[in-house]
This record gives C-alpha cells, structure tokens and sequence, in this order.
C-alpha cells in the first residue's frame, strides 16, 4: 500500500471536515469555516449547485492527485451519502487520460487501485460507458462502482444526440419498480428522442428515459473531475446538474475563477515530501542550439558519475525539445548532431512525437535500457512519467518555445519519490536558448505559474542559476554564489533627472523596442535595491507600478535562495527534545508516552454518548451530534434503503462495521470491540435507541464514538502529563543526537510564505512560513517585528519560523493535550537554541499559554544552560518590548564547560 504524503493527507483531511460540515450547515458556511483556519479570510464560495458541495484540491504538477481523487471516492462517499458502496463518476480531460486513468484503476497492483480497495476490498467495480451492462442493480450499494468517462461524452447542449441521454433497454432493470418521487426528476422521452431512435414511439414519449445519464441522476455520483480547470462553461455546469451529483471533487494544478480551491498543497510541500526535485538549475544559452545542447550533455554527464554512488539505480535523461519544422534545430538535425558532434550512440536516442514513437514498449527504469537522450518537440504523450529524467535542454527560442513548461514538469519528478545522498540529483536542470538568465527565468516562471500549479513567488525561488564555481558543503562559511543583474522591463525610459548619484552609479538603463531595460547589479545591498525600485516606480501609472514591483520582487526571492544558510551547505544546530526516564531508558515525550503514563484503558471509563440524539418524524430522520444537526428528508430515506439495511443487520454486524471505523493504532482490536458490545449495548438497553436507528446512524454514530474514544485518550494524556511533567528534561550533551530535531536543508514544507519587501538575512531556508508583513488593518505585524529582531540581532547565528502541526518537520514540545510548535526557534552564535513563542495581548494569560509557557520552562531549566525559552509578548510587565525581551533571554551567560547559563547582570 502506498503510503500518503502528511500533504496528502492534510487534504484529504480538509475535504472529509468540509463535507461532513455541510450536512449540518450551507455549503459556504462549511467552506469559510475551512477557509479561515488556513487564514484565507477573503475568497468567496462560488455557488454552482445550489446546496451541493463543489470544491477544488490544488496540487501542483508532480503532487499525485490522481492518488488523491482515488481517496477522495471513498471518503466523499460516506461523508456526504453516508454509504460505504458509492458510485462515482470520474471525469478526464481527453480520451487518452481517460483510457489510462481506466487501466489504473482496472488493475489490482496499481496504486489507484489499492487505494480504493484500502476502503472497499474486493468491493470495486470499475467500468467506462461502453462496460455499463456488466453492472447489475444487485451490485449498487453492494460494492463500489467507478465509471470513468471523458467530460466531452455528457457536454451536449441537446441531449438527444449524445449516446448517454439516449433510451437503453438493456438498463430496464436498474429502473424497475421506482417510486414516483424518484422517477419525478429523471429525464423524459421527448419527440426528439423518438426521432434519433428510430425503434422508439410516439407512445413512448413521457417515459422515464432508460439513459446512462438517468441512471447516475438516479444514484447521486461523487463527480471527480480530473484537470478542472479546463471547464468552466455554463453548458458543463448544466450537464453536472443534469446528473444529481451528491458533490463535485475537482483536482488541477492550475485552478482558473470560479474554482473553490478549498486547500492548495504548495512546492515546498512537495519538496520536503521527497515527491519532486528543486530548485531548477538554470543556465541561459545566448550563443544557440549547439552549445545548449552541448552544455546539456556535459551536464547529464556529470549527474551520471555522480548517480553512480547511490544505493539505486539512476540513469539521468535529457530531454531535448527539438525545434518544428522549418527552423534550423529540428529532430533530425539534433539527432545527427548527437551521433556524428558529439559522438553519441545510436541505442542511446530516442525520438517521441507524434510521428515516432520510440519510446513504446520500453521500460526506462530497466538498468539494460540504454537511453539517455529523448528528442521531441512538443509535450510528450499524456501521463508519460519516467523520473530519471533530469537535464531539460529546449532547443527553441525561449520565447517561442511551446510546452516547455510539459517537459519542465517531467524533469521535476523525484526518482523512488525519495531524496537522494548525492545532492546534485535532487535538482533538475534546465538548458534554455534566451539572451540573458532575466529573460530565460521570466519566462519559465511564468510557464510554471500558469501551467504547473506554482505561485509566483514559488517560482522565483524554484530558479537559481547556474554556477561556474558551485559552494563546497560542509564549510563554516562557504563562499556566496555569483548573483545574477537585476532586469527590470518598463514601458518607457525613466525620467533619472532627480535620481540620487548613489542610484545613477549602479543602474544601467538601455532602451528597447518596448521601453527599456534598467540594470542592476547582483550584489547591490537590500536598501539600495529598495531604493532603486522607490525611484523607478515613482513616476509610472498604477499597472506599471505592480509589474515593477513584482519583477523586484522575484530578484528578491532568488537572492534569498541563493543566500539561504541551507542553500549554501550550512546546518542547524541539534535541537534537544523533552525526554523521560522509564526504566532506565530515555524515551521521547511523545503522544503515546504520555497516554500509557496515564494509565490509558478504555474499558476503565463509565459508558457514555454526551451529544448523540436521533429524532425521528413522519416527514424526517434526524441525527444530533455534539449540536451539529444532520437531517435526512424523507425522500432521502427511502434512496439509502435504511429500513432494508437494519432488518438484516444484528448487533455483532454493527460491533464489526464500527470496529473497521472507529479503529485507531493505539488501540488494541480485542479492547475495542470489547468497548463497542457494551457501547451498543448501553446505547439500545439504557438510552433507548432501536438498532434499526443506530444503523441508520452508523456513519455519524461512529463519528461520535470516535470523538469519545480521543476524548477519553486526551484524559489520560492530562492525567501522564501533569504527574510527570516536573520529571522532563533535556538529554546530555553525549545523548543530544539521539533524542533531538534538526532541521534539514530542503525539507521545509511551508504555506502561505513570506513575500514582503524587507529582506531576512539569517533565516535557514530561503522561504518562510505563514509570516505576515502588515495586519488586515494595515498596521506592522507583531509577529514581524519579532522575526525581524530575531534576524538583526548579533548573536543570532540563524532561525527558523518553524511550522504548525509538521511533526515530522519541525520542532515542537508536549502539552497535556497534543504538541506545542514554538513560533520560532533560533541557533546562538555560541551553540545554545532559542525557542520564542510570540503571544498577541488576547492570549497571553490564557490557559494555553500559561502550559506552553510551564513546558518551555521546564525546557529551559533542564537543559544546563543549552537551550532558552522566550514567551514574548509585545510589551511585558516591565514594560519591555519584544526587542529587549530577546536581548535580555539572550544575554544570559553560557559556560559550555560547566552547562550552566547565568543572567548577564551576575557575571
């Protein structure tokens, strides 16, 4: 079973919360409600069917979405049908996707596959629209039916003429005996229809259509719809609303207005997840073609020498994106070149176009396989994946070059989706025909951003130059890359009449056909550059004001990449965790620690279901759990079949479904299904409910078993965490790098970055994390001013903005309750750490505080001087701000002889 990605799941976790909202709340309540815990506090719900939920997962090129969707069948299913049987519509983009999307989920040892059989077992029916007869009504609601069809096969405006409108007699069956309520929405034979059937009458018109179309219409589909963003008309939001979909799940990289992108998975999420190569190194070609391909090459060379010291196998690929015909470098052309210039072998090339197909057949990952060289000229066959390509050499003019931005994405992906020990192979590389490094990287940002799924700031991080005289690793203070000219494009040449000399001194400015081009030098400093961009923005209309800024903008975040401490071979210091002492042997205060200290049992606990209520009307079932009201209409009563369901169901039947559901890995399986006998029996013998009602329920019942069962564990977590928390501490120096974080160059998965114009010189990695510049009321962010003291001051080696809920990927410390991520976390120049927790005035005495306060100390104390804890507030009680709060905690005096840490003022 492939195991998901923590972004994967994250994802998957927003989408299962947002449908679950929307049973007790209007679908843009439950999607604003999602919104603002991801602070996104200024996007609008766009209404498409009315009260059914239609939400966008956006994953960038190389995120695995298709995995995704094959989750999402299972888990919008029961969410939103309460059905662990449901049948879903999977929408592709073309023919050739559908086709293979088709085979994937068709074949046992496929991923896509194991994940819905991960929820259904053998329980999976996978069809097309030509397989539909294979489907009997005796396999609805017994097993899962996924019907993968192309979007263009429902898109009609005139349903007459599209073959899943039309009369089927062999689906009869699938309509018996319907009862008129449900029959009351299903489409109709029309005159139309009679017309384009010729075996159908005029006494047939007004009958229910037994049509593809009316059989989904009948059983509500979860719709996914791959590549969404490629249908935005009103014709395929009518088609949809024609096929009753219970929710529409749609997956891009690259989402377009009116998409409700309710959780985007950033690069860097992809990048710490080992699931794709970056940065891109790039390098500019201004001589043409041959000294591209030339210095592609030598470069794929080199990665090979270097392939040759890991553990498995890699052979890198270039790619080589020949020009069409009629320019000079076309396939031919490049080919000959490669055999007779630069003396490649023949069983080395491969050509793939729409004319040869050489690449059919051959398995790439094969280590007999000789290929190196890939020649094409526009993108290669849909779901083309081969990951050892590395070195993209575009052949085409930079500004002509089409599907650039296909291939790039191939050369992205990670090979075995796992880092590699030689960090040249977890970069790609990309050779580009272009003028100069300003113009080759504007253009390929702006590919990614419109075709790959990357935000613009994303993107100029993701390019970096390439380097003649690349840093060593490993040093203390390895020497700075070369920093590429600044470019600014603008429409008209500046007016440098009242530019200051020290700004005339360092810029350049050349006019061109569209404007001009202002030069600045890579190494001018951060306040001359701030000062160039004040000067050339001052006199240009709004627009060209905001195209000015973001061209500065993207200089920034390359410098920041280039400078990064983790960019440069630099690490962070060990960062010592809270540990305890049990039975002699030191063990990390995790989850788990503390709730067996707790004395955690489930069958200790008196039974109860605080919250759980079902009320049942002539007209309406409804389910009450902890306030949020879920109802069923009568009409939807009788489509799930509940009553026929519970009169072939026992107790022992429902103890077994919720074991699967309610099944967690703490919990041993002879204790939970011990715990649900007598939760059944508690639920029907004292609270009175009919077992009828409960396997009505059973999908929110297990829902709030589930809570109680966590709300049980997080008592005994208090209970381990309060009796013990006096007994933490820090491991010795000698155990430090056994029972300590460290964080790691590359693996960083931030959100929402930083894209201010002050420019942080010590962060460790060039992004930072969720760190806002200014407040929505326009005011400078505490936050900022504490990251920005952080940063400035001189005993600060380096930091990081550490991130939120990443246990894998960040620095946290217990609570009674689950993990405390201190805000920031600071290497000294002297050794020591620093973790800072910044706190506005709402919250700073609040209980939550006052624990993550209590644990940071004890932290502290245990440490032997080694690590200090700062839970900074804008202005404390000595009225201090947060600048002098920081000096002051780090003042304190270090003997690492001795590990003891005095104030500053007792030295």
């Amino acid at each position: 079973m492939l195991k998901l990605k923590t972004y994967q799941e994250n994802a998957l976790s927003v989408l299962t919360q947002f449908l679950q909202a929307c049973r007790s709340v209007p679908v843009a309540d439950a999607f604003h409600a999602v919104l603002a815990t991801q602070n996104r506090s200024d996007e609008n719900y766009h209404t498409v069917f009315a009260e059914v939920p239609c939400v966008c997962l956006r994953i960038p090129t190389g995120g695995g979405k298709t995995l995704l969707a094959a989750h999402s069948v299972a888990l919008a299913g029961k969410a939103v049908l309460d059905s662990d049987a449901p049948l879903a519509l999977w929408l592709t983009p073309s023919d050739t996707i559908r086709s293979q999307t088709l085979e994937a989920l068709s074949n046992a040892r496929h991923p896509y596959r194991k994940a819905l059989a991960q929820y259904f077992g053998d329980r999976v029916q996978v069809c097309d629209l030509e397989s539909l007869q294979t489907i009997s009504p005796h396999d609805v609601g017994k097993a899962c039916i996924v019907v993968v069809a192309t979007i263009q096969s429902f898109n009609v405006t005139d349903t007459a003429k599209r073959n899943v409108y039309s009369f089927f007699e062999e689906l009869a069956p699938h309509f018996d005996n319907l009862p008129a309520n449900l029959s009351a929405g299903l489409e109709k034979v029309t005159e139309a229809d009679v017309q384009n059937q010729p075996y159908l009458t005029e006494k047939d018109i007004g009958r229910t259509k037994y049509s593809v179309a009316n059989w989904l219409h009948l059983h509500q589909p979860v719709v996914i719809v791959d590549e969404a963003h490629n249908n935005r008309t009103d014709r395929f939001f009518k088609t949809l609303g024609r096929l009753n979909p219970s929710c529409v799940v749609e997956l891009t990289a690259t989402p377009v207005a009116g998409n409700n992108v309710l959780y985007h998975v950033s690069a860097q999420e992809l990048k710490s997840e080992q699931m794709i190569k970056l940065p891109i190194v790039l390098a500019e070609h201004p001589e043409g073609w041959r000294e591209c391909l030339r210095d592609a090459i030598l470069r794929r060379d080199s990665l090979e020498l270097v392939a040759q010291k890991e553990i498995e196998y890699i052979r890198p690929i270039v790619l080589v994106q020949a020009a069409p015909r009629g320019n000079e470098a076309t396939v031919d052309v490049v080919r000959q070149h490669l055999l007779e210039q630069e003396n490649i072998p023949e069983n080395q090339i491969a050509v793939a176009t729409g004319e040869q197909k050489e690449l059919s057949g051959i398995n790439l990952f094969d280590p007999s396989c000789p290929i190196r060289y890939v020649i094409t000229v526009e993108a290669l066959k849909e779901g083309w994946d081969c990951s050892f390509a590395y070195v993209l050499a575009s052949l085409q003019s930079v500004n002509s070059a089409k599907d650039v931005e296909q291939l790039l994405g191939r050369v992205l992906r990670m090979p075995y989706a796992k880092t590699r020990q030689q960090e040249a192979l977890n970069k790609a590389y990309a050779h580009i025909v272009a003028e100069n490094f300003a113009q080759a990287a504007s253009n390929l940002k702006d590919r990614m951003v419109q075709n790959m799924g990357f935000e613009r700031f994303e993107a100029s991080m993701a390019i970096i130059p390439a380097q003649k005289n690349l840093p060593l690793t490993g040093g203390e203070k390895p020497a700075l890359p070369d920093m590429p000219d600044c470019h600014i494009e603008v429409q008209q040449v500046p007016d440098t009449q009242h530019w200051p000399d020290e700004i005339k001194a360092v810029v350049q400015i050349k006019p061109t056909t569209l404007g001009a081009t202002i030069l600045l030098k890579g190494d001018v400093d951060a306040d001359t550059l701030a000062q160039a961009e004040t000067f050339i923005s001052h006199a240009l209309p709004e627009k060209a004001r905001v195209a000015v800024k973001e061209q500065f903008d993207a200089h920034r975040a390359m410098r920041r990449v280039l400078r990064a401490p983790a960019q440069l071979g630099l690490s962070f210091a060990p960062i010592p965790q809270l540990c305890l002492n049990l039975d002699g042997y030191l063990e990390v205060v995790e989850k788990e620690t503390l709730s067996s200290l707790g004395d955690w049992d489930l069958l200790k606990h008196p039974l109860q279901l605080a919250g759980f209520a079902i009320t049942e009307t002539i007209n309406s079932f409804e389910i009450d759990v902890n306030n949020e009201k879920i109802k069923y209409r009568h009409l939807d009563a009788q489509q799930l079949k509940l009553n026929d369901v519970a009169s072939h169901v026992s107790e022992q039947d429902l103890v077994r479904w919720l074991d699967r559901e309610v099944r967690r890995p703490y919990l041993s399986q002879a204790q939970l299904q011990t715990y649900l006998v007598k939760m059944i029996s508690y639920l029907i013998r004292d609270r009175g409910f009919s077992l009828t009602a409960l396997v009505r329920a059973r999908f929110q019942l297990a829902q709030a078993i589930a809570r109680e069962v966590e709300r049980l564990r997080q008592l005994a977590m208090e209970q381990g965490f309060q009796g013990r928390l006096i007994e933490m501490s820090v491991p010795s120096l000698d155990e430090t790098g056994h029972y300590s974080f460290q964080f790691q160059a590359g693996v960083y998965p931030a959100r929402q970055c930083y894209q201010g114009s002050y420019e942080f010189g010590k962060h460790f990695y060039p992004v930072i994390h969720d760190l806002r510049e200014k407040t929505n009321a326009g005011q400078t962010a505490e936050e900022f001013v504490c990251a920005q003291a952080l940063d400035a001051h001189p005993k600060v080696k380096q930091w990081v903005r550490n991130i939120e809920r990443q246990e894998k990927f960040s620095f946290w410390l217990p609570t009674s309750t689950d993990y405390f991520y201190p805000d920031f976390v600071a290497e000294l120049d002297d050794g020591r750490v620093l973790a800072v927790e910044y706190k506005g005035d709402p919250y700073k005495t609040n209980d939550d505080s006052r624990e993550k306060n209590q644990v940071g100390r004890q932290w502290e104390s245990s440490s032997g001087g080694r690590c200090l804890f700062l839970m900074a507030v804008a202005k404390d009680e000595q009225g201090r701000d947060v600048r002098r709060q920081l000096a002051d905690k780090i003042s304190k005096l270090y003997c690492p002889s001795d590990g003891q840490s005095l104030p500053g003022d007792l030295s």
